[in-house]
């Protein structure tokens, strides 16, 4: 298949067993859930599909020489992404841990297409449960991989944070590690750490884009609550989930529907706010070799280092939100 890539530009994709969990209802449903829940929806955000995102870091584990079993992790590594992705984490408050789909993983995946696919490739789809186990896709916070690296990029150029030559740029000097994924420049550690940073107060924890997930959340919770929805539609896709509580005219969930708008703006008052709410907060902290060694930038720029650490204090907590109509 040649697969075009809005990051990694047009990839040919030869492996059988990639073109056929591409090709399954498990993994087509993705293509209905947008990354960025409701603000991709309503289209304050650019409509990014969960699918899109999980090819993406498919593409960028194999530039980085993984294996065809880490390429096939990457490739499902979202695929228990529920409708709307994070805004589920705000209607059973995981808002700061955002695990939902990752702890209901294996319940997903067991009544999908997936297990018997992978078994007429000889692999057995419980290997594939934990990202930890691929080291390419995944690393703890702060540290540099694929699914970090691929989302940031991805919005970082829809948001007009970076240019291709940016990317282009950061793709070139990425290198494997010890297991690690680092990058070979500091000009592109810097850019990585402080770009990171730019994106995660424009968009993931963005104060405007925070209050509409709660308000959001608020909707469903009610949605669930009379019955106009079920845990049925959480596994579903984005626009059905959203007919179906558009359709129903309960005066409570119409009330927070009608809130869900881009023209909605919010506005910090700990005196009198609508609720209080956290999110994730998300600013990485590249690896930098060096003399075949690595080193977290924060340890080699301490401009970085303060930066990174003021942001975090600065949207650490839970914020005071007043709903401005």
């Amino acid at each position: 298949m040649e697969y075009h890539d809005e990051v990694y530009g047009s990839v040919t994709i030869q492996e059988p067993v990639l073109l056929d969990l591409m090709a399954s209802t498990a993994m087509q449903r993705l293509k209905g859930v947008m990354q960025h829940g409701i603000t991709g929806l309503i289209g304050i955000t650019q409509p990014v599909s969960r699918f899109e995102h999980s090819v993406g870091v498919m593409l960028l584990v194999c530039r980085l020489g993984a294996t065809i079993k880490e390429q096939i992790a990457a490739l499902l590594h979202d695929v228990s992404h529920t409708a709307f992705s994070h805004v589920i984490d705000y209607v059973f408050d995981n808002h700061d841990g955002q695990s939902y789909h990752d702890e209901h993983k294996e319940e997903f995946v067991i009544q999908t297409d997936l297990p018997k696919l992978l078994a007429k490739y000889g692999y057995h789809w419980r290997d594939f449960l934990e990202e930890d186990d691929f080291q390419i896709l995944e690393q703890p916070a702060p540290r540099l991989c694929a699914d970090r690296l691929d989302y940031f990029l991805r919005d970082s150029q829809e948001l007009k944070l970076a240019t291709e030559k940016d990317i282009e740029f950061v793709l070139q000097h990425l290198v494997v590690v010890n297991g690690r994924i680092a990058t070979t420049n500091l000009q592109a550690a810097r850019w990585l750490g402080y770009t990171f940073i730019a994106a995660d107060d424009a968009s993931w924890s963005n104060f405007r884009e925070v209050g509409l997930y709660e308000i959001t959340a608020q909707a469903i919770k009610r949605g669930l609550q009379i019955g106009t929805l079920s845990t049925d539609d959480i596994w579903g896709t984005d626009k059905p989930m959203w007919a179906k509580l558009q359709a129903n005219q309960d005066p409570i969930l119409q009330g927070w529907l009608q809130l869900i708008t881009p023209q909605t703006k919010f506005m910090w008052d700990a005196e009198n706010p609508t609720f209080r709410v956290s999110t994730k907060l998300r600013a990485i902290d590249p690896d930098v070799v060096i003399e075949g060694q690595l080193q977290p930038l924060s340890m080699i720029d301490a401009d970085f280092a303060n930066r990174r650490t003021d942001y975090l204090t600065r949207k650490s907590g839970k914020w005071p939100m007043r709903v401005i109509v």
